[in-house]
């Protein structure tokens, strides 16, 4: 017999929401809830053992699947089920192992070599599933105190590992976040740089701000100055060329800016690059923020790619100059063993971010901690409200795996290039 059902009401934001309440006295008789532990835990094995065999298998598979556009289609069911069937959850990883498994490009292949370095680690995959299973919304320090803080402190210890300059961490009057891509990053900067120059020279004049980047800076960086009411045809893609390792000129970036400030426009935002996705190229920091600083320009680095090297000293050479710049990112999933996504950015002053991302007057969301400005509210240092608690999968590969463990992924994997030169048969024009 199904159980006895009572309706209560809850009131809610947009007034009364009716409640189904279930019986607590025939709750026994009910199959497994969502919330049953010990369902929960025969479940999770099952997942762990999944991903344990896919790791033992995954030099059976192609890297890339021989399928054609439309192939899973052809084997899933067109229609969800309407009722769960038996153990549905074991049925359903069945179908993960033979059919969607078999369907992917496998990123974690030793044989995979395209794209960019996708590192992940069994902590960070832990992790990942600890921030699931807690499952918190971050958006406020009150909407989870820990989380926000964990965040603060996740961000000065990856500030200090790769060497960066204490004006953009927490001790310095600067600080950072934790966002998925360094896309959102480039995009969050580029709007608080928009609104600090247009309260100087008049809203009125957004028509003729104009951006810089080098001819191999992420493709994200235009869309970014799109979305960001930049005119399509003011963003300045610098020629860039073998010479000099295809790193953008300052030379170029000043006769450029010069151009514009004499033709009435006005110079916004350099997107400077440390190791570009089609090159690896390291643009020279210091030396294009000498040519920025005189126009007032926002300048951010992108350091999705290759800044993870910045751990090991050796290589902290490639960022000399970096004091000078506004805003810096780089994404820890791609070399730093955390899993996808995991982007950390910092700023020189945060209060650009909050002034143009932070809502434009008090919200029910906000308490007296905020209104007091004794905390940092990360939803206004982002473009979502809902945020993941991603500080925690990073704290816990920090804490787990070290600063030392850190720089021996990264100092090996700087090796391979010099390697494959023994490896790879010279051609001209070779960077090896």
């Amino acid at each position: 017999m199904a159980p006895r059902k009572f309706l209560d009401n809850m009131t809610a934001q947009n007034g009364i929401v009716p409640v189904v309440v279930v019986d607590t006295a025939e709750k026994k008789t009910q199959s497994p809830t969502l919330l049953d532990a010990d369902e929960f835990r025969r479940q999770s094995h099952q997942v762990l053992d999944l991903i344990a065999e896919y790791y033992d298998r995954m030099g059976d598979y192609p890297v890339h699947p021989p399928v054609t556009p439309g192939f899973l289609r052809n084997l899933l069911p067109p229609d969800a089920p309407f009722r769960p069937e038996p153990d549905a959850f074991s049925s359903a990883l069945k179908d993960v192992r033979d059919i969607i498994l078999p369907g992917l490009t496998h990123w974690q292949s030793a044989r995979h070599m395209a794209h960019f370095p996708a590192s992940s680690s069994t902590i960070g995959a832990l992790g990942e599933a600890l921030t699931a299973g807690i499952n918190v919304v971050p958006f406020t320090w009150a909407a989870s105190p820990s989380a926000t803080e964990l965040e603060m402190l996740v961000v000065y210890w990856l500030g200090k590992a790769l060497h960066l300059p204490k004006s953009l961490l927490f001790a310095g009057g600067g600080g950072g976040t934790l966002l998925g891509t360094s896309c959102e990053a480039i995009l969050c900067t580029l709007v608080a740089a928009r609104d600090r120059k247009l309260a100087e020279i008049g809203g009125n004049r957004i028509s003729d701000l104009v951006v810089y980047c080098s001819d191999q800076t992420h493709f994200a960086f235009r869309k970014a100055a799109r979305i960001a009411g930049i005119l399509r045809d003011h963003c300045r893609a610098i020629p860039t060329c073998h010479d000099n390792m295809f790193a953008l000129s300052p030379t170029k970036l000043q006769a450029a800016m010069q151009a514009d400030v004499e033709a009435g426009l006005v110079p916004l935002f350099l997107c400077a690059t440390l190791g570009t996705t089609q090159t690896t190229a390291v643009d020279p920091i210091g030396e294009l923020c000498a040519v920025t600083t005189p126009h007032g320009v926002w300048v951010h680095v992108d350091a999705a790619y290759a800044s993870s090297a910045l751990v090991c000293p050796e290589f902290t050479h490639v960022i000399d100059g970096v004091e000078a710049v506004d805003s810096f990112s780089m994404n820890a999933h791609k070399w730093l063993l955390a899993n996808n996504d995991c982007c950390a950015m910092w700023v020189k002053k945060p209060s650009a971010l909050v002034a143009a991302l932070g809502p434009e007057q008090d919200l029910i969301l906000k308490d007296a901690a905020s209104e007091g400005h004794n905390v940092v509210d990360y939803m206004d240092w982002t473009m979502t409200l809902t945020r993941r608690f991603r500080a925690l999968k990073m704290w816990l590969v920090l804490r787990c795996y070290a600063s030392k463990a850190c720089v021996t992924t990264s100092a090996i994997t700087s090796a391979w290039p010099r390697r494959s030169r023994r490896w790879s048969r010279p051609t001209k024009g070779s960077r090896w």
